[in-house]
C-alpha cells in the first residue's frame, strides 16, 4: 500500500510562490505515474499537473489554468514529487492532493481522478493579501 504525504502548503500573497512536496513510501517510486489535483470549497476536484514515466525519464502535463505558472518534477532518490507554483492567484486557493497509479494510463487519462489508486490527505494553499 502506497502512502503519500504532502507538505509545503501555507498562506501566500498574490504573485508569490510556494513549492509543494509529495513523499511516497514505496520502493517502486520510479515506476509510478503521479499527479497533483486540487479542490476548492464547493468545487469539483481539478487536475493540476502530472508526471508520466517515459523511458528513463518522464513527461509532464498541466491543467490549462496553471500552464506556464506551475512546474511538476520528481526526485527518485528521495521518493518525492514536487509542484513549484509561481505567480499565485487567489483562484489557486484550494487543498492540493498528490495521487499515484502503478498502472500505465494513456496521456488523455491523466487528468481524471479515477485514474489514480492512491491519494494523500492534502495540503492547504491559501492565496490572499
Amino acid at each position: 500500500q502506497v502512502q503519500l504525504v504532502e507538505s509545503g502548503g501555507g498562506l501566500v500573497q498574490p504573485g508569490g510562490s510556494l513549492r509543494l512536496s509529495c513523499l511516497a513510501t514505496d520502493s517502486t517510486f520510479s515506476a509510478l505515474n503521479m499527479a497533483w489535483f486540487r479542490q476548492a470549497p464547493g468545487k469539483d476536484r481539478e487536475f493540476v499537473a502530472a508526471f508520466r514515466r517515459s523511458g528513463g525519464g518522464g513527461m509532464t502535463y498541466y491543467g490549462d489554468s496553471v500552464k506556464g505558472r506551475f512546474t511538476v518534477s520528481r526526485d527518485t532518490g528521495k521518493n518525492t514529487m514536487y509542484l513549484q507554483m509561481n505567480n499565485l492567484k487567489p483562484e489557486d486557493t484550494a487543498v492540493y492532493y498528490c495521487a499515484v497509479t502503478s498502472g500505465s494510463p494513456i496521456s488523455s487519462r491523466l487528468r481524471y481522478a479515477s485514474t489514480y489508486e492512491h491519494w494523500g490527505r492534502g495540503t492547504q494553499v491559501t492565496v490572499s493579501s
